[in-house]
């Protein structure tokens, strides 16, 4: 398919006056920052030997499907709001609405599950004496409150002062990796009787919980569409975001197989240990460094790493979730109210304030009465069944599409994107039963599958509604 160039696309960025401040380091990081989560070598990591085959599964019929289609229609229509313009032009204003407000779902829950690990992660950094934090619902109320503030701060500023955090962020993530990468290489040095097979070649049981997690690393790769949100505030994006793909796809697998065989070697020479989910990288440093104070402190520095990335990947998500009112308002399908730019960093305020809102009330109402685990669980799950909702209609486009959009893909490309469907639609069922334990799981299910269809119902209503708030010719 013959690239576009970017002052032949139809436009709604450079009316709306964006400034283009990313360029192809800043895309290649932050692929990195919002794909390769800490919490997702754990949750592989319980699936024991069978952990590479279902990374390679992973890669197979969800990661390629996903990249060959961000690929090919990033290329086509490289503008602001990415999957949400992709999605309204091939399917109409209905689908390309729904699209959006799962994605703009998905991001709020993605982010409200990715501060969650705070607390987690900053207990295993103080040590013994903090370990009940987590669980203490003042304290982490408190904390999350001000990292919701600066984040909303951040945001209002812009991607003059985020795509450094971003970076920054990025790259700690990176370095934590090649820590925990390098710690079992460490403990043989030191003596330590590890048996470490970052390669273990096992067919996964079938049981719920198997299931349960196969579905969860089957989606862990999920995001490299997200930078798309921002094509109207990137250098080059016909060309930047399809390169940033291709590089980012090796160092995301490499960093989720190795890391995930890291902590399996730990955990499997200390029989007792449970691996925390919310947590998985912190507690396999204290695993492999206990008992050595200059190693102690190393491990602590790699948390700080990934406390860093966290309040990275957090404002990276903020950012693009902020984007997506903004271009629905151009579109008319949401209040021009979200549309109006801040008057000297040109970013979208009151979209900023909206989703900050929106965010602290959902971490208050998701952790009445939960643990942090199954907190965690409730909204990781969540945030993931809107966002493979997002997926099933990205992939249609290739083959459900309007005409005009599909007779450029290869054959090649449509067979991907209907692997990636199918392999979405699986991932949906199988996001609804939890992979930690609960007291019911089958209610914990119905919390899932309730929250699916109450917030899509919504979603379609305040759609219907449009024409309540939709003033034609005005930005």
């Amino acid at each position: 398919m013959p690239e576009t160039p970017d002052d032949e696309v139809p436009s709604s960025n450079a009316d709306h006056h964006l400034q283009r401040q990313l360029g192809l380091r800043d895309l290649v990081l932050s692929q990195v920052l919002t794909v390769v989560g800490s919490s997702w070598v754990g949750i592989a990591a319980g699936l024991g030997r069978a952990q590479t085959v279902v990374w390679l599964l992973a890669l197979v019929a969800f990661y390629l499907p996903m990249a060959v289609s961000v690929y090919y229609l990033n290329r086509a229509m490289p503008l602001e709001g990415g999957l949400y313009v992709w999605a309204r032009r091939a399917f109409g204003d209905a689908l390309g609405f729904m699209t959006a407000w799962n994605v703009w779902l998905y991001a709020l829950a993605s982010i409200a599950t990715i501060l969650f690990q705070i607390p987690s992660e900053f207990a295993f950094m103080v040590g013994p004496s903090a370990a009940k934090l987590p669980e203490n619902h003042l304290f982490v109320f408190f904390l999350l409150a001000g990292l919701i503030a600066l984040l909303a701060w951040s945001a209002v500023r812009g991607l003059a002062l985020g795509k450094w955090v971003h970076n920054f962020s990025g790259a700690s993530m990176i370095l934590a990796f090649v820590l925990l990468i390098a710690a079992p290489f460490w403990a043989m040095l030191h003596h330590q009787h590890i048996h470490f097979a970052p390669f273990t070649f096992a067919l996964p049981h079938t049981d719920k919980r198997s299931l349960a997690l196969i579905g969860q690393v089957l989606f862990a790769a999920a995001g490299l569409e997200y930078i798309a949100i921002l094509a109207g505030e990137t250098r080059s994006p016909a060309r930047n975001i399809g390169r940033s793909v291709i590089i980012a796809t090796p160092i995301a697998f490499a960093m989720f197989m190795l890391g995930t065989g890291s902590v399996i070697t730990f955990h499997n020479a200390n029989p007792g240990s449970i691996i925390n989910y919310i947590a998985p990288i912190p507690q396999t440093l204290r695993l492999a460094f206990a008992g050595s104070n200059a190693a102690t402190y190393v491990a602590q520095f790699t948390i700080l790493l990934l406390q860093i990335r966290i309040l990275g990947a957090s404002s990276f998500l903020f950012t693009g979730v902020t984007r997506l009112p903004m271009t629905a308002g151009w579109d008319h399908l949401a209040p021009v109210w979200f549309t109006k730019l801040h008057p000297r960093y040109r970013t979208p305020a009151n979209s900023v304030y909206f989703t900050t809102a929106v965010i602290a009330l959902m971490i208050v109402v998701c952790s009445v009465g939960s643990r942090a685990a199954e907190t965690f669980d409730l909204l990781n799950n969540v945030s993931s069944e809107f966002y493979a909702l997002a997926y099933i209609a990205m992939f249609a486009i290739a083959f459900l599409g309007v005409n005009h959009i599909r007779r450029h893909l290869p054959w090649w490309v449509v067979a991907f994107s209907v692997l990636g469907a199918i392999t979405s639609i699986i991932i949906l069922v199988l996001q609804a039963y939890p992979f930690v334990d609960v007291a019911s799981p089958a209610r914990f299910a119905a919390k899932i599958i309730g929250a699916l269809a109450i917030a899509n119902a919504i979603g379609y209503a305040f759609y219907r509604s449009r024409s309540l708030y939709a003033q034609p010719g005005i930005e």
